[in-house]
């Protein structure tokens, strides 16, 4: 489980098809790596494989360390990192530990929706996004609640039938990709899970 507090941004080193799907090998300043463990790559969870050292020569400030993640079919399918390429930045967040703080909200790094972002405004010093809703997602983002975009917990500050606005911080603008987005790029979108639970339970009464 993870919280949408992206700790900080990876570089991509490697991105090579293998088994029908794909593997990453991604630049990180973690130094607490292990085989088997759960990692948040821009709101996917996905498993570490494999993780070392960085040549000397070719750290950076994406950090000295590297770790390879492999991406099934249906994650390639469902998400956009199968068309990520060396060189992008991804949103890094470890899984939350039992005695960890909980800053953000339950954020499971299942990728519900592949939307774009629709409009990108700079508000005095904070930024207004705008990314599109997709249909089958619009009963589980309500105004005021929380969302997943792209690994970031957020808050829905408006929404519309067809859209969801938040707006962001400097710090997280900073200090994830949002800061490289544009109109018209992709971004993973993950709902409130409560709100899942909450449909199931309500449906038994029906």
């Amino acid at each position: 489980m993870f919280t949408g507090i992206v700790e900080e941004t990876g570089e991509v080193l490697d991105a090579t098809a293998d088994e029908g799907g794909r593997r990453l090998r991604i630049a990180t300043t973690f130094d607490d790596l292990h085989h088997g463990q759960s990692i948040s790559v821009s709101g996917v969870c996905l498993t570490v494989e494999a993780y070392g050292p960085r040549e000397e020569a070719d750290r950076s400030d994406h950090g000295s360390n590297w770790f390879d993640v492999f991406l099934a079919r249906e994650t390639v399918e469902r998400s956009y990192l199968g068309e990520v390429a060396v060189g992008d930045a991804v949103n890094l967040e470890r899984a939350l530990r039992a005695d960890g703080r909980f800053d953000g909200h339950i954020v499971q790094g299942h990728v519900d929706a592949t939307a774009t972002v629709e409009a990108v405004e700079a508000v005095g010093d904070d930024w207004f996004f705008e990314f599109a809703l997709p249909e089958s997602l619009a009963p589980y983002v309500v105004e005021k609640g929380s969302v997943t975009v792209d690994g970031i917990s957020l808050t829905v500050a408006d929404r519309d039938d067809a859209e969801f606005a938040v707006a962001i911080i400097p710090t997280t603008y900073e200090l994830t990709t949002l800061s490289s987005k544009a109109v018209g790029d992709p971004v993973h979108l993950e709902v409130d899970v409560v709100a899942k639970y909450v449909e199931s339970m309500l449906e038994g009464y029906r």
